[in-house]
C-alpha cells in the first residue's frame, strides 16, 4: 500500500450546536466549505475538539455523513473512539457502511497485549486507512515498540497522530524507526508547529483559523521559512491563551467561528469548564486580531489565484 497522502492542514471540526442543544448541520457544512476555500487537506470528525464523547452514536454518524457530502473529495477521517471494544466495533461498522473508509482509532491503553487485541479486532473489520491516536498529556504515550509492531503487521495502519508531552522528540524517533514511512500528524502540540515541520511531520490537525494555518504550511513547504515564522508568531498569543485546557480551546474556537458568522452560536455541551466574562473579554481581543489577519490572508490568496 502506498503512503496515505496526508500532507498539510487537516481540520478537526468543532461541533456547532443550536440554542436547543442539537447539532447545527447547516453551520457544520458552512465551516467545511470555508475550510476548503482556505485549502485544508482533510477533515477529522468527530474528535476531542468536537466534544466527541458528548455525542450520541447517531449524531456522530450524521456528522461524518454531512462532512462527506460537502468535502469535495478531500480525505475525511472518522473518529472511532469509545470506552469499550464492543462500542468501538459497532461505531466502526456503521461508519464503514456509510462509506467512510478512513478512521481514527482512539484505544485506551492498559498494556501491549490488551492494546494489540483491541487494535486487531477493529482492523479486521476492514478500514482502508487507519490513523492511530497517541494521546497522553501527562507522559510519553504509546511505547515506540508497540507502534512499530502494529505498523509492520497491519497494512492499513499508515498514519499516527501524536499528542504527547513533549511531542517533538517522539516525532523524530518514530520517523527514524519507521524510516519515514509512517505518516505523522501533530494535534495539540500545534504551538510547536514549526518545530514539528522541521522534524518532518507531514500534517497538523488544529481547529479553526483555517487561512492562518494553511498559509503557514504553504510558506514553510515552499521554502519561505522566515515568512512562515513571522506569520506563526502572529497567532502565538492565541495559542498561548487557547491551549490552557482543551475546554478553553473549544470555547475559544467556537467563539471565533461564531464571530466570523460561520456558527450561529458559540455553544458547547455540558459538562465543560466555565468560560467566564474575563475569558470572553480576552478572547474577543484575540478574535478581532485573527479576523483581521484571516481577511488579509483571504484577500492575498485571491490575488495569488487570480494571477495563475
Amino acid at each position: 500500500m502506498e503512503l496515505f497522502p496526508l500532507h498539510g492542514i487537516v481540520t478537526v471540526l468543532n461541533t456547532p450546536f443550536t440554542k436547543e442543544d442539537t447539532i447545527d448541520f447547516p453551520a457544520l457544512k458552512k465551516n467545511v466549505r470555508y475550510a476548503l476555500q482556505a485549502g485544508v487537506a482533510g477533515f477529522l470528525v468527530p474528535a476531542m475538539a468536537s466534544e466527541v464523547y458528548k455525542l450520541s452514536p447517531s449524531e456522530r454518524l450524521e456528522m461524518v455523513a454531512t462532512v462527506l457530502e460537502v468535502s469535495e473529495g478531500v480525505p475525511v477521517i472518522a473518529g472511532i473512539g469509545a470506552n469499550d471494544l464492543a462500542a468501538s466495533k459497532k461505531l466502526l461498522k456503521s461508519h464503514l457502511a456509510l462509506g467512510c473508509k478512513n478512521v481514527l482509532f482512539q484505544i485506551p491503553y492498559e498494556n501491549d497485549a490488551q492494546f494489540k487485541t483491541h487494535f486487531s479486532e477493529l482492523a479486521h473489520l476492514g478500514p482502508e486507512m487507519i490513523m492511530l491516536q497517541d494521546w497522553d498529556f501527562s507522559g510519553n504515550g504509546l511505547p515506540d515498540s508497540l507502534i512499530c509492531n502494529l505498523f509492520d503487521k497491519c497494512e492499513a495502519f499508515r498514519c499516527l497522530k501524536i499528542e504527547t508531552v513533549p511531542a517533538g522528540i517522539k516525532y523524530s524517533r518514530i520517523l527514524k524507526l519507521t524510516q519515514g514511512r509512517l505518516n505523522l500528524s501533530g494535534g495539540w502540540a500545534v504551538s510547536q508547529m514549526l518545530e514539528g515541520l522541521q522534524r518532518g511531520v507531514h500534517a497538523f490537525m488544529p481547529t479553526g483559523m483555517h487561512y492562518s494555518y494553511t498559509e503557514i504550511y504553504r510558506l514553510y513547504s515552499s521554502g519561505k521559512i522566515e515568512e512562515a515564522q513571522e506569520l506563526f508568531q502572529r497567532i502565538l498569543p492565541v495559542l498561548a491563551f487557547s491551549n490552557q485546557h482543551l475546554d478553553i480551546s473549544i470555547h475559544f474556537f467556537k467563539r471565533l467561528l461564531f464571530k466570523q458568522g460561520i456558527y450561529n452560536t458559540p455553544n458547547s455541551r455540558k459538562p465543560i469548564l466555565e468560560f467566564d466574562a474575563l475569558h470572553q473579554k480576552i478572547a474577543d481581543g484575540h478574535i478581532m486580531n485573527i479576523i483581521g489577519l484571516e481577511n488579509q490572508l483571504k484577500a492575498l490568496r485571491g490575488n495569488i489565484d487570480s494571477k495563475k
